[in-house]
C-alpha cells in the first residue's frame, strides 16, 4: 500500500512538472527549514530551481511553493534536469551528511560542475573538500550564509569563499536572493579556499560576544535595579535611536516586551536559563588561539553558555555557598547604553583582529571594509557601526580601538569601567564586559608585565629574553651564577 502511495504521489509530481520548464537554473540539495526558504526566495528572484532532499516528499511539498520550483524525484532525475556546467547548493548539516551527499552527487555528475556549500561548515573542513572536489575535476565552494530562516527567505548575508572563477557562475541568483543595504547586496566572494566559511565563523564569535554583553545588560538591570522585563525592553528600545541601533538590540527589547500566551508572565522570565550552541563560536576561540589573537570578549561568552549548561551544578554550589550577594544598584540607562557600546566595538575589533590574522596566515588577502559591509544587512549581527567600521577599514586604519572615527564611541570606557566595578562590587556578573575592558586597558598599555613571564621561563627553562638595552638579541639571566 505505501509503495502504491508513494507511487502515485511521484506520477502526481511528474505531472506537475511537465507542466513547468523541465530545465532548471540551479539545483539545491536539502530542503529543510532553511533550504526551503532559501529556494523560495530564489523562485521569487525569477530563478528555477530544481530540489533534491533524502524525504523525495518534503521536495515534493517544497516544490508546490512555487512555479519555478521543480522535485524531480530521485538524484539521477535531478541531476539531469541542470544544464551544464550544473551548478547545485547544498544545505544540510556539515560533517557526515554533507560529506555524503557530495559522495552521492560526485558519482554523477561531470568535470566542471560545481557545489556549494551554504552550511556552518569548519573552515579547515572545506580547504579538504576543496581538494577532494578538484581531484573528481569538480569545483567546490564554501559560502557562509547568515540570518536564519527569515533571513534564507526574505535575503540572507552571504560570505564565499573558494575558485572566484567559479563563484562567478552562482554571484547573480545568490546576489538576487540575497540582502542588500542601499543597493548593494549582501553576498559576495571573500577569498580562496575556506575563506568564506571561516569569516561565517568569525561573525559568529562576534555575535556570542554581542548576546553575552547583551544579557549582562539584562542581568545588571533584572538584578542590580530590579526593573521588571517590560521595562528593560524599553531601555534597549530607547538605545535603538543611537549608535546601538542593531538587529540583537531590536529583538532583546522585542524579547523583554513579550508575553507568555499560556501564563501572561513575562516570556523572559520562563524560558530556563540554559543556553545552547552549535559550535562555531567554540571554533572561533579555538582558532584564534591558534593564530596568537586575543579574543577575551568571545573566550568569555563561551564560558558563560558552558557554565549556563551546569544548571544542576549551579543549583547544588548555591545550597552548599548560598547566591552572590546582589545589592541594589541605582542604574543610569544611558551610561550602561555607553558601557555596552565600547564594549561591543572591542568585540568587533578582536574579531576582525582574526580576520587580518588569517588573511596574513593563510594568504587570503581579505577586504575588512568589504566584509563589514557585507554585514550590514541579512546577518545577525547587523549594525549602524557597520557603516563607521567599513570606512576605517577602507582608510587604512589597522584597528578598530585606534581608529580616528571609533574614537567618540570609545570613549564609553569610562561609563564600561564605572559598568563593569558597580557589577561586580554589587555581586552581578558581567564576564564579557569585564573582558572586554579588560582587553581595551592591556591593549593601551606600553610597559607591561610580561617580563616578569619571561624571567620565570628563562629561570625554569632558560627560553631566553630580549634586553630593553638590546633589543633583537635573546640572552639568559644570571640566575645559576
Amino acid at each position: 500500500v505505501f509503495r502504491c502511495i508513494t507511487k502515485r504521489a511521484r506520477q502526481a509530481q511528474q505531472r506537475r512538472i511537465e507542466g513547468k520548464t523541465a530545465m532548471a537554473h540551479l539545483g539545491l540539495v536539502g530542503v529543510g527549514v532553511m533550504g526551503s526558504a532559501l529556494a523560495q526566495n530564489l523562485a521569487e528572484k525569477g530563478h528555477k530551481v530544481s530540489l533534491y532532499d533524502r524525504d523525495l516528499e518534503r521536495a515534493a511539498k517544497a516544490a508546490e511553493a512555487a512555479e519555478a520550483l521543480l522535485a524531480p524525484g530521485d538524484v539521477k532525475a535531478f541531476v539531469a534536469s541542470l544544464p551544464r556546467p550544473r551548478a547545485i547548493l547544498v544545505l544540510v548539516p556539515s560533517g557526515k551528511p554533507l560529506d555524503a551527499v557530495i559522495d552521492t552527487l560526485s558519482l554523477l555528475l561531470e568535470p566542471g560542475d560545481l557545489i556549494a556549500d551554504l552550511g556552518n561548515s569548519f573552515y579547515q573542513e572545506t580547504e579538504a573538500r576543496v581538494t577532494a572536489c578538484e581531484a573528481r575535476g569538480l569545483v567546490y565552494l564554501g559560502m557562509g550564509i547568515s540570518g536564519g530562516a527569515e533571513g534564507a527567505r526574505h535575503g540572507p548575508a552571504i560570505m564565499a569563499g573558494g575558485s572566484q572563477t567559479a563563484w562567478a557562475r552562482v554571484r547573480q541568483p545568490l546576489q538576487d536572493a540575497a540582502a542588500s543595504y542601499q543597493g548593494d547586496p549582501c553576498c559576495d566572494w571573500y577569498g580562496p579556499g575556506g575563506a568564506g566559511h571561516f569569516i561565517k565563523m568569525m561573525h559568529n564569535g562576534i555575535e556570542y560576544a554581542d548576546m553575552q554583553m547583551i544579557a549582562e545588560a539584562y542581568g545588571i538591570l533584572r538584578d542590580g535595579a530590579g526593573l521588571k522585563a517590560a521595562a528593560i525592553g524599553d531601555v534597549f528600545a530607547g538605545w535603538m535611536d543611537g549608535p546601538l541601533n542593531s538587529y540583537l538590540v531590536e529583538i532583546a527589547a522585542e524579547v523583554c516586551r513579550t508575553k507568555d500566551p499560556a501564563t501572561g508572565s513575562a516570556m523572559l522570565d520562563i524560558i530556563l536559563d540554559t543556553a545552547g550552541q552549535k559550535g562555531t563560536g567554540r571554533w572561533s576561540v579555538i582558532e584564534a588561539l591558534h593564530l596568537g589573537a586575543p579574543v577575551s570578549t568571545m573566550a568569555a561568552a563561551v564560558e558563560a553558555r558552558n557554565v549556563s549548561a551546569q544548571k544542576p551544578a549551579r543549583q547544588a554550589m548555591e545550597q552548599t555557598w548560598g547566591p552572590p550577594k546582589i545589592t541594589p544598584l541605582a542604574v543610569d540607562a544611558a551610561a550602561l547604553g555607553q558601557a555596552l557600546l565600547a564594549a561591543k566595538i572591542i568585540a568587533y575589533d578582536q574579531g576582525f583582529g582574526v580576520l587580518r590574522r588569517a588573511s596574513e596566515t593563510f594568504d587570503w588577502a581579505l577586504d575588512l571594509g568589504a566584509i563589514a559591509r557585507g554585514w550590514r544587512a541579512g546577518c545577525i549581527i547587523r549594525s549602524v557601526l557597520l557603516d563607521e567600521i567599513s570606512e576605517a577599514f577602507d582608510k587604512g586604519s589597522p584597528d578598530l580601538m585606534s581608529a580616528p572615527a571609533m574614537r567618540p564611541h570609545l570613549n564609553g570606557h569610562v561609563a564600561l569601567r564605572r559598568t563593569v566595578g558597580d557589577a561586580l562590587g554589587h555581586g552581578l556578573q558581567a564576564p564579557a564586559l569585564f573582558a572586554a575592558l579588560a582587553a581595551f586597558d592591556g591593549a593601551r598599555t606600553g610597559l607591561g608585565t610580561a617580563n616578569m613571564i619571561q624571567g620565570l621561563r628563562d629561570r625554569f627553562g632558560a627560553h631566553g629574553f630580549e634586553r630593553t638595552d638590546a633589543p633583537g638579541k635573546k640572552v639568559n639571566g644570571p640566575w645559576h651564577s
